[in-house]
């Protein structure tokens, strides 16, 4: 089985929605990320200083979480898309105001709801 490797049309939707998440994120709008994750008991986020193991941890981190140095400037963004339903994500981002760089990765699936996060992990490169 071959799959088509980053077909423009489905590179635009995955590069939409994560501008969305994105956009999400740095306004704290739980809504939307908690809308933006896979509703499973298998999602993972591995976060900065925790290890979140399905959906309602996730969320739970989420509604609870600081939301002061959210705001960040992406530095590379690499979007892979394998066939018409699963991607990655992977961003070097620069945090404001600190200026502290991070990763950030994301495994997307399309789901019959929409693209969903099922995997995510972040780090920071040196010490804070």
């Amino acid at each position: 089985m071959s799959l088509a490797i980053n077909l423009p049309e489905i590179i635009a939707e995955v590069e939409a929605v994560f501008a969305r998440y994105g956009e999400a994120l740095i306004g704290n709008n739980v809504e939307v990320l908690d809308e933006l994750f896979w509703s499973s008991e298998w999602a993972v986020r591995y976060g900065a200083a925790e290890n979140l193991y399905g959906f309602a941890a996730i969320a739970a981190f989420r509604s609870q979480r600081d939301t002061l140095g959210l705001a960040r400037c992406l530095i590379r963004n690499v979007v892979t898309t394998f066939g018409s339903d699963f991607a990655t994500v992977n961003t070097e981002f620069r945090l404001e105001g600190s200026g502290r760089i991070g990763r950030q990765s994301q495994t997307w699936l399309r789901t019959e709801v929409g693209w969903r996060v099922v995997a995510a992990h972040i780090s920071f490169i040196g010490p804070e």
